[in-house]
């Protein structure tokens, strides 16, 4: 025998409601947004005075960037791409030794700062020597922004930038 009547859809009603009333509270946030998420706490990255420098060889060449992240959140760049070169790794130097690393941190409200004799880019295996005045796609990749691809001008091998 099955219970029918005003009572049964009234406690059905009352448990529905109750239900959907819980599960829209828990996907809410305290910022009021309604959206869940913390802004605050993302990163928000650009990248400024980038290039690479002519290289000196056929080969292998440099590129030194800056990426600002204006966000409350860190991130990381774990990676770079290029159609000039077939491999692109991340360098650290220090005192007076390059070392290769998977990741170069972007602090939350900071920035990471690719300089010559400081951590930069590898370019090794181009696809041909670059000349001052071309410009260079890159590719930046993050470990939770989307990728930044831009535009490098090819510099002189002794270009330094402006502070």
């Amino acid at each position: 025998m099955r219970a029918t009547g005003p009572g049964i859809r009234k406690a059905a009603a009352v448990v529905l409601t109750f239900g959907l009333s819980a599960a829209l509270a828990a996907c809410g946030s305290d910022d009021g947004g309604g959206d869940g998420g913390d802004h605050k706490a993302a990163p928000k990255l650009s990248v400024s005075g980038a290039y690479v420098s002519q290289p000196p060889l056929d080969d292998m060449a440099a590129g030194y960037l800056t990426v600002r992240n204006a966000g409350g959140g860190a991130d990381k760049l774990t990676s770079v791409t290029t159609p000039l070169a077939s491999e692109v790794t991340l360098h650290t130097t220090e005192g007076t030794r390059m070392k290769q690393v998977s990741s170069l941190d972007v602090p939350a409200d900071g920035r990471v700062q690719l300089t010559s004799g400081g951590d930069h880019l590898m370019l090794t295996n181009l696809t041909h020597r670059p000349k001052v005045g071309e410009k260079v796609s890159f590719t930046l990749h993050f470990a939770t922004s989307d990728p930044i691809e831009i535009k490098v001008p090819v510099e002189p091998t002794t270009y330094r930038p402006k502070d």
